[in-house]
């Protein structure tokens, strides 16, 4: 396999890949291979041209994140009995 070596990358890009790998659960630098693949693979291109759905918010959501939806969801699940008379 080849060997990038990527030089002067910005702050900002750097703290991105990095919340990605972690995200993601891998390592910085599988998280920028599946980035490359992502955005410059013909398979994946014609992939996301295909698919626009919320591939990448899975997993990405903390045990308090998942609660607050929840109890956020809880008060729109409630029955108004005065509607459904």
């Amino acid at each position: 396999m080849k060997a990038i070596t990527l030089r002067n990358l910005p702050s900002e890009l750097d703290k991105a890949i990095r919340k990605r790998a972690r995200g993601k659960r891998v390592s910085v630098n599988k998280a920028v291979i599946g980035l490359l693949e992502e955005h410059l693979t013909r398979d994946n291109m014609k992939r996301a041209e295909l698919h626009h759905d919320l591939d990448d918010l899975c997993g990405s959501w903390t045990h308090d994140d998942a609660a607050a939806f929840d109890q956020a969801l809880a008060k729109q699940r409630t029955i108004d009995q005065d509607v459904w008379r």
